[in-house]
């Protein structure tokens, strides 16, 4: 069997150096490629202010946070339901890097994330196959023609909805697969709701995947069908 967990996270600004924190993280589950239905989604008291920039992006407000839990009280549910997963994850060294800083603040020890999970950076692999085109979200839905029409500020739950589908449209034209669930609206509603699914796995070794020859092969096949 193999599970996947899209995942992606909003943040009170950019960068861990300056005590930047996790304010909202959301995950969907995919096994063997195929959408279950099982998700994470929490959002999180930064225990700081979020920065103008950071909220002019995805409308997280302090005051919305503020009764919020910390990422202590959540990283157990957190840690239980990707454990051992793929992480598939837009430019994942920011969100790796931000999820190892949270950890490192936590007085139990935890092991960084890729001693957890496989990490795997959609945004590698999309720069390996639209070499000097754009490729960060919008510009990728819009390539694989995914609507993203509702996506007006970013949304951790939206996102890595978006991004499933992206990622099954890069590897294998499967994007389709998401049509009987893709209710984004829907899913921008529940965005209030916090949603903990655990499941226990065994954990695995890191490693950073780059795209496949035989993934490789079926995007180009994928692009001979579009085109011809």
């Amino acid at each position: 069997m193999m599970r996947q967990i899209i995942l992606d996270t909003e943040t009170t600004g950019l960068s861990t150096t300056d005590n930047h924190r996790i304010i909202e993280i959301g995950c969907i589950e995919l096994v063997n490629r195929k959408l279950t239905g099982n998700r994470y989604h929490q959002y999180i008291n930064p225990e700081r202010s979020v920065d103008d920039g950071a909220l002019a992006v995805h409308g997280l407000s302090n005051q919305f946070l503020a009764d919020k839990p910390v990422f202590n009280a959540v990283v157990q549910e957190f840690m239980d339901f990707i454990d051992g997963a793929d992480l598939i994850i837009h430019n994942a060294p920011f969100d790796v890097g931000f999820m190892n800083y949270e950890f490192s603040l936590i007085k139990k020890k935890w092991r960084m994330i890729e001693d957890h999970c496989r990490i795997i950076d959609t945004l590698a692999l999309a720069r390996q196959l639209h070499v000097g085109q754009r490729n960060n979200l919008d510009a990728l839905c819009k390539r694989y023609k995914i609507d993203n029409s509702t996506r007006e500020l970013h949304g951790a739950l939206l996102d890595a909805h978006l991004l499933a589908q992206v990622y099954l449209a890069m590897t294998g034209g499967q994007g389709s697969l998401f049509n009987e669930l893709n209710n984004t609206a829907g899913i921008q509603e529940r965005t209030t709701q916090n949603t903990t699914l655990a499941s226990t796995k065994k954990s695995r070794k890191l490693v950073v995947l780059k795209a496949t020859t035989e993934e490789l092969a079926a995007h180009e096949q994928k692009l001979e069908e579009l085109l011809s």
